[in-house]
Parts: C-alpha cells; sequence; structure tokens
C-alpha cells in the first residue's frame, strides 16, 4: 500500500525531530569532558564535510549568489553561530528535557516577529495564542523564584537567535539552494568552534569521545537532509505541528540516558506552550486555506 505524502511528510518530520534531539543529548554527553569549542569544532568538521559533498552533488555550487542574498546568508550563519554557543552553554548545565521545553516557543515566536518585522497580519486568535505561550515560558523559567535557573536565559537568547536566523531566510530569492545556506551557517560555526579553542584549550581525545563526535556530527547531517524532505512533501499546516515531538524525544532522552525529567511546573509550562504552538499553526492553516479557496472561487467567476 504506498505512503501517502502527508505521512511521508510526518514521518520525516519526526525523524528529523529525533536526529537534531540525538545530535544533542551526544553534545550534552561529550561536553561533560571535553571543551565546549572543540567539541563544536570537531562535529562542525564532519557536519561541513557532509553538507559540501550535499551541496556538490545538488549543483549548489553552480548557482551565483547575489550580494543581498550573500549578506542575507551571513546575517542567518551569524544568528545561527550566536544560537549555537548560547544553546550548547545551556545544555551544559540544563536538563535536556527542560531546555526542549523552553525552545518550543519558537514557532510562535517567528510568528510574531514576522508581523513586527514585515507586516504579517496576526488575528486576536493567534496573538492569544502567542500571549498565553509566553505565560507558558515563563512557567517554565520562574523568574523570582527558588525554580529558577538563570542558565534557562541563555535558552531563550538562543530562540531569540534562531528567530533572527529564520526571519533572515525569508527574503532570500527562491534559487538560492537550501544546501548552500546552512553549508554557510556549518562553516560559520565551525569557525567559531575553532577560533574558541584558542581560550579554552585542546585536549586529545578518547575513543569514546570520538565516537561521540562523529554520532553528534552524523545526526545533525541526517536531522538537517529530514527536515528539508519532511517541508517538500505534504501540507505543510499538518506536518509542521510534529515539530513538538522534539519534546517528547528529549524527555526520553533525557530519561534514558542522564537520568532527568522535568519537574511538574516545567511540564505544565510545555503543555501550554506546545498547545498555544498547535493551535496557532492550525490557525495558519485554515487561513491559509480560506485564502486559497477565495482565489479559486474569483477565477471561476471570472471564466465564467
Amino acid at each position: 500500500m504506498p505512503i501517502s505524502e502527508n505521512l511521508r511528510g510526518i514521518v520525516f518530520m519526526n525523524l528529523s525531530m529525533g536526529a537534531f534531539t540525538i545530535n544533542d543529548a551526544f553534545m550534552k554527553s561529550l561536553t561533560q569532558t571535553l571543551p565546549l569549542f572543540q567539541s563544536i569544532a570537531l562535529r562542525g568538521v564532519i557536519a561541513v564535510a557532509g553538507l559540501t559533498l550535499l551541496a556538490a552533488a545538488t549543483g549548489a555550487f553552480r548557482r551565483r549568489l547575489s550580494r543581498r542574498d550573500a549578506v542575507l546568508i551571513s546575517l542567518r550563519s551569524l544568528a545561527d553561530m550566536v544560537a549555537t554557543v548560547l544553546f550548547l552553554t545551556a545544555l551544559l548545565h540544563m536538563n535536556l528535557g527542560n531546555l526542549s521545553a523552553i525552545l518550543q516557543a519558537l514557532p510562535l515566536a517567528i510568528t510574531l516577529a514576522a508581523a513586527v518585522v514585515y507586516g504579517d497580519r496576526i488575528g486576536w486568535r493567534r496573538m492569544t495564542a502567542i500571549l498565553v505561550g509566553l505565560i507558558g515560558v515563563l512557567i517554565i523559567i520562574r523568574p523570582g523564584t527558588e525554580g529558577f535557573d538563570r542558565w534557562a536565559l541563555l535558552g531563550v537568547g538562543s530562540v531569540l537567535c534562531v528567530v533572527v536566523r529564520d526571519l533572515a531566510v525569508r527574503p532570500l530569492q527562491g534559487q538560492v539552494p537550501s544546501a548552500m545556506v546552512a553549508l554557510g551557517a556549518a562553516l560559520a560555526v565551525s569557525a567559531m568552534g575553532w577560533i574558541g579553542t584558542a581560550t579554552q584549550g585542546w585536549q586529545p581525545l578518547s575513543g569514546l569521545q570520538a565516537a561521540k563526535v562523529l554520532g553528534a556530527g552524523m545526526f545533525l547531517i541526517v536531522g538537517y537532509l529530514t527536515s528539508v524532505m519532511a517541508m517538500r512533501h505534504g501540507d505543510i499546516g499538518l506536518v509542521a505541528p510534529f515539530r513538538y515531538t522534539s519534546l517528547l524525544w528529549a524527555i526520553g532522552l533525557g530519561f534514558a540516558v542522564f537520568g532527568n525529567l522535568p519537574d511538574g511546573w516545567t511540564v505544565v509550562g510545555a503543555v501550554i506552550v506546545v498547545g498555544a504552538g498547535i493551535f496557532t499553526l492550525l490557525r495558519e492553516r485554515a487561513l491559509r486555506r480560506q485564502a486559497e479557496a477565495a482565489i479559486s472561487s474569483t477565477k471561476s467567476q471570472r471564466s465564467l
């Protein structure tokens, strides 16, 4: 029985979230015994090599970038570089599930930022969902209480940097290959890692550490490839909400590998954030279908 395009997209999205989270677990484990910047640099070698081969295989290097596109890719790469440092520093000190719960606010933050930067219209329903989601983030972080974790602020900073990263892609010309965009970010992050080793130093790798570096790099590449595949199959409005399965992956791996589980307040906040995000995505899907139906109806009337 053939698999539908929607189901194919959902499967790829789940695989993507799993691959990215496994990469995070490898990096969290690795940075317990290896300097952060050395870990980033070594993983970057694998990611850059894989993405370079992908770009060459897809003919991405034959595409000449305009100055405007080059600036946008540079901005995206810079934002990705800062986001990586903030995220991995927070991950070094936080439970995987807790940090992942904060990251679930990303779709809400992107929707709000797109309205501010690009003038996207947001109705009262989606704005209410965004505000509710932000309340969920505050419940997770719990500023001013005994449960407050200052490292969570780095997680929030990482989310803000990813918002800049994703918004920078939007004005890119459609002909710019995705592999080229991803490779630019990988090069920037890897270069930052190698520069950072000058301050943190370098230590010899054990066989286990080398295996973790290899695992992190390979799963990072798999995550990128499957995320692209997910967006090219099925209805994006149906596939996109499955991004939230990353929280389930993070909680499961956090318990299986590190023996950690989010506390009750973090779970409550995560449920609120995820619920608000799913509502926002489904609302955007409904509005898009209404707009498409209106355009189709107009064209039909003109043809009569």
